[in-house]
């Protein structure tokens, strides 16, 4: 996670939301048609035929709106043509006439938190997550709103149920290091992102590597972060993040700075 209104910072660390969205090592973010269903769609294409095809879903949808298939094929329209506000309402619809589809819940959820909603899809996701899903993204989603709110133990316990379903992947690895740096335990963070970069395919993902130069740069060993950070971003860069990272930590509210830039 990182100050997100800070595009120096940004380039250091991979965020928790799908969310989330930016995503990103695998994971969270995860674009997998039988669980995310919309999230794999562009904002593409506003021909005729685009807004045809989804008045028509939407005339036929409207008639029924608890049919799944109908619905999410109308949000599909929708998000191609860019009406992100109308996709949401049907999301939300399609969430409280299914309130027992895991599907549906783990899919507005997900688009609730890329939207910066998390306390919505706190809830939402929590169906999905209650009814004993057996799907990682969902939990780990749901871990990544939780960290958003400020809940960081709720967050990692979620996150290792995660894991109980899928050990050992490096997403949900890297989430619980961030919500250890936003909670301030720097020490546990290090060594979390450090287990993850000693898996196989730890060493091969720059945004994994550039959250571990965060963590470590937020620790004061600024010759070592930048070593880290070298590897992936150019000598400019390198000593743009340098100096931000010093000058925040000059700062009394460091913590709360970091904490209140990433939610915002």
């Amino acid at each position: 996670m990182v100050p997100v209104n800070n595009s120096r910072l940004r380039r250091f660390s991979l965020p928790l939301a799908l969310l989330t969205s930016a995503l990103a090592i695998s994971g969270c973010q995860s674009k997998t048609a039988s669980l995310d269903g919309l999230e794999g769609l562009n904002t593409a294409s506003t021909s005729p035929v685009s807004f045809k095809k989804t008045a028509e879903l939407g005339n036929r949808w409207q008639g029924d709106q608890k049919n799944l298939e109908l619905g999410l094929a109308y949000a599909d329209g929708l998000e191609k043509l860019g009406q992100t506000d109308q996709q949401m309402q049907v999301l939300a619809t399609l969430s409280e006439q299914n309130p027992q589809n895991s599907n549906i819940q783990a899919v507005y959820g997900k688009k609730l938190i890329a939207a910066g909603r998390p306390g919505e899809a706190i809830p939402v996701l929590k169906i999905s997550a209650d009814n004993g899903t057996s799907d990682w993204r969902v939990l780990s989603a749901l871990g990544s709103a939780y960290d958003q709110q400020g809940q960081y133990s709720m967050a990692r316990e979620t996150y290792q149920k995660a894991l109980a379903l899928q050990p050992n992947q490096i997403s949900v690895l890297n989430n619980i290091g961030m919500s250890y740096a936003l909670e301030g335990n720097l020490k546990q963070a290090e060594e979390t992102l450090r287990s993850a970069m000693a898996l196989p395919e730890g060493k091969s993902l720059p945004r994994l590597r550039q959250n571990l130069a965060l963590v470590v740069g937020l620790q004061g060993r600024f010759e070592e972060s930048r070593q880290i950070a070298s590897e992936d971003l150019p000598p400019q860069e390198v000593e743009a993040n340098m100096a931000y990272l010093q000058k925040m930590l000059s700062q009394p509210d460091t913590w709360k700075q970091l904490s209140d830039d990433t939610q915002g």
